[in-house]
């Protein structure tokens, strides 16, 4: 391409088009000589600048797109010679700020679109609008007029283009701001002669002409080519679609005009014009100021008044339609967006749950009673379960207690009720200790009607003066009153020998086995795949629904059943964070791009604070199995404790499955996943075939207390009141 001869004072007044040149073509390098060594070109290199900006991009382009060559783009109109990126990565850079908001297959199709708009006094900031975000990848424009300095409340141009075909105006902006993008423009406006050229090819045609019969004939033409149009005015917000592309049949306008076509609106006067100008804005609807204004055209004003930030609501609304239109989520019909009455609906907004968390005070927690049986019902109570749900209904029996499950307070990752097993079994375990404080042998049977029992298991007790084994279990007494959950961030140490003994021994004696990580990095390749656990949980829609209903808020929920948000050790930021984690909106959005790694970052930046990852391993998948797991798991966390040690499950999403059918429910998005996930996992920790996981848990040092989780009244689990309640055991 030739470029035209540089513009001097003034000239140039029908150029609108940059000229892109490259080092690399023969013709390039004679015009680009000739420019540069004119003194009235200004040269400016925005190249390097430009290439620096893409190092910083979190989604770098690849070698071979940074080996794009770069371009000169001259502008006539402004004798400027400016270097720019290449045209790949320049729309890389300039539309990177999209991302998510526009997806990039969404982009691509986009780019893919033609876009005609007519009309350019509204349609100068809807046009722009298009081309600022990147919604097509060519634009046709049309208007007869020129720019006056009446047309500068809402054209956002300067007095320098007084005088332009409006154009001409917005092709030179538009060419500022990217000249890759082609920009057609039609200076005659639309007419009998040139309409079905400029809408044929197109495929959206925004419509802004002030012609009545323009209007209607332009949607004429649109769809005999099933071309969709696009309307903005400005009053009230006022928005049209009509997507004859899906709907050859519609009626023009809504069928607002009847069977009035366009021929028989031209030559019209103003006063003919007003009754079917009025059908299309739907009179009785319009603005009062907007209504009164009309009566007084010809007179007070000139034309109907337009404001720009109404001018520019249009644009925006024009391009989220767009947006919609190429996602296939535009429907056809009209709708009106009020600023005015919004702004009647100000409110004071409610504060976030994160703000009252320092306003509530915490009661003394409950002092461990003195008799034996309300003692071990207290114990079973102050035991863990996931998400705090404490999935157990309690009974005082003539000889003791038992413990049933409850099935209404399990979490979305209990698998076959394992979860719960493993948290009854830790209250079995709570139970032992505090008999054995009392000088109580506890017997425990699982399932003592069978299989089937609705009862998990009972607790007989019997009155011993002394002796050894079970009776030595009181020495953990005061650590199983006050275990708690600590999520707090540690100081990674180099785990003692003789701890990680003597904690595997007393995993062993509760028949299970303990497999303890303490290299710090296994412990971060442990973290990063229980991070991207996190993530699939996060992302399953009944999974984090679960989860989050899991959690209660200070000054909104009970906090008695559930996880208190103040347990979790989360900074003011986090808080922040974890509101827009509860959306599962926003999950959805995540989940159909495949991305929110960042979901996981709190469980991988706690556990590589760990000094060690225990997991407590059952061989078998008998509910009688994760009853052992359970009391295993308990046994650890309290000796953890009492070696002054912080313990915090980290529960991956495949902990209680077993089979791929179980993962397949349980993840349906992920269950690939997953899977992969849990076999890399049962390889670290080299589980046999029969192996699995009851819990996975972070021992820590030096992490800092936080608020205790508390429990469900003990009225509130006992399932039958007997005379013997409240009374010692004989």
């Amino acid at each position: 391409m030739t470029i035209p001869s540089p513009a001097r004072s003034g000239g140039g007044e029908d150029l609108h088009a940059a000229v892109v040149l490259a080092e690399s073509g023969a013709d390039d390098q004679q015009q680009l000589a000739r420019l540069r060594s004119d003194p009235g070109v200004r040269i400016r290199r925005l190249a390097p600048q430009m290439r620096l900006e893409l190092d910083q991009l979190a989604a770098p382009p690849t070698a071979e797109e940074l080996g794009e060559e770069d371009r000169w783009v001259f502008y006539p109109w402004r004798n400027e010679l400016i270097s720019i990126l290449g045209p790949s990565l320049f729309r890389r850079l300039r539309l990177d700020r999209n991302r998510h908001k526009i997806t990039e297959a969404e982009q691509q199709r986009l780019s893919e679109f033609t876009i005609g708009v007519a009309g350019l006094s509204v349609g100068h900031s809807i046009a722009y609008t298009i081309a600022l975000e990147g919604l097509c990848g060519a634009l046709r424009i049309a208007d007869f007029d020129t720019i006056e300095l009446a047309n500068l409340n809402r054209i956002p141009v300067g007095l320098v283009d007084i005088g332009l075909n409006k154009t001409v105006s917005l092709a030179r902006r538009i060419a500022e701001l990217d000249p890759y993008l082609p920009v057609a423009i039609e200076p005659h406006g639309l007419s009998e002669e040139n309409i079905d050229d400029f809408i044929n090819g197109i495929d959206l045609l925004v419509e802004e002409c002030d012609s009545l019969d323009i209007k209607v004939r332009a949607r004429e033409v649109a769809r005999a080519h099933r071309i969709p149009v696009l309307m903005e005015t400005s009053d009230l917000g006022m928005f049209d679609a009509e997507l004859f592309d899906v709907e050859p049949d519609r009626p023009l306008m809504h069928g607002l005009l009847g069977m009035t076509e366009a021929g028989s609106l031209q030559g019209l006067s103003t006063n003919d014009k007003a009754p079917h100008v009025m059908r299309i804005l739907e009179a009785e609807k319009l603005s009062p100021r907007m209504a009164a204004s009309m009566a007084e055209i010809g007179r007070t004003v000139a034309s109907w008044p337009q404001l720009a930030g109404d001018v520019q609501l249009g644009a925006a609304t024009v391009a989220a339609a767009i947006r919609r239109y190429a996602r296939g989520e535009l429907a056809s019909g009209r709708l009106r967006i009020d600023l005015d009455r919004q702004m009647d609906r100000i409110r004071t907004p409610e504060p976030p749950a994160a703000s009252v968390l320092l306003d509530i005070i915490d009661p003394a927690p409950d002092t461990a009673p003195r008799e034996a049986i309300d003692s071990i019902l207290h114990a079973l109570r102050l035991a863990p379960s996931g998400g705090n749900t404490q999935p157990w209904s309690l009974a005082v029996s003539e000889s003791g207690v038992e413990i049933s499950l409850d099935r209404t307070r399990t979490s979305g990752m209990d698998i076959g009720d394992r979860g719960s097993y493993v948290a009854i079994g830790a209250g079995l375990f709570n139970a032992r200790v505090a008999a054995a404080h009392h000088h109580l042998q506890a017997t425990i049977r699982p399932f003592p009607d069978g299989a089937d029992s609705a009862v998990v298991a009972s607790i007989e007790l019997e009155f011993r003066p002394g002796g050894d084994g079970e009776f030595s279990l009181a020495r953990h007494y005061r650590a199983m009153l006050a275990r708690m959950t600590n999520r707090s961030p540690g100081r990674p140490e180099s785990f003692p020998t003789g701890l990680a003994t003597n904690l595997t021994a007393e995993v062993a004696a509760e028949g299970a086995r303990l497999v303890l990580v303490s290299d710090p990095g296994e412990i971060a390749d442990l973290a990063g795949l229980i991070a991207e656990s996190d993530r699939i949980r996060h992302l399953t829609p009944d999974l984090h629904a679960s989860m989050m209903s899991e959690l209660a808020w200070p000054g909104r929920d009970r906090l008695d059943v559930g996880i208190d948000v103040r347990t979790l050790a989360l900074t003011p930021a986090d808080l922040a964070k974890l509101q827009i984690a509860a959306r599962s909106d926003v999950m959805k959005e995540l989940a159909d791009w495949d991305l929110g790694q960042a979901l996981g970052d709190g469980t991988r930046d706690r556990i590589v604070t760990s000094s060690a990852v225990a997991v407590v391993v059952v061989d078998g998948d008998d509910p009688i199995d994760y009853l052992r797991g359970g009391s295993a798991v308990e046994r650890l966390w309290l000796c953890a404790e009492e070696a002054d040690l912080g313990v915090h499950p980290v529960s991956p999403v495949f902990l209680y499955a077993r089979r791929r059918a179980e993962l397949d429910d349980l993840t349906p998005p992920f269950s690939t996943l997953a899977q992969t996930l849990q076999e890399r996992f049962n390889r670290m920790l080299a589980l046999g075939p029969t192996e699995a996981p009851a819990l996975v848990l972070r021992l820590s040092h030096h992490a800092t207390p936080v608020v205790r989780s508390r429990r469900i009244p003990r009225h509130e689990t006992l399932r039958i009141h007997t005379a013997d309640e409240g009374q010692s055991i004989k």
